[in-house]
């Protein structure tokens, strides 16, 4: 495809819209997902750290 001009180049031939909106989503996903990531890791260590704690409570009442 040849465009003449900046603006054609930017209407992608009339599906600008369909294009850019996909660019403009796929970036905000790249953007997100490290931060995401990172939030769900720091839950599941929290998690786990709680299921220790109450294993080893459990453990002293045991015993006691």
């Amino acid at each position: 495809m040849q465009w003449n001009s900046v603006g054609e180049f930017f209407a992608m031939g009339g599906y600008a819209l369909y294009v850019w909106g996909s660019f403009g989503a796929c970036a905000i996903l790249l953007i997100a997902e490290p931060f995401l990531a990172k939030r769900r890791l720091k839950q599941i260590r929290q998690s786990l750290i709680r299921e220790r704690l109450a294993d080893e409570l459990e453990s002293q009442q045991r015993t006691q």
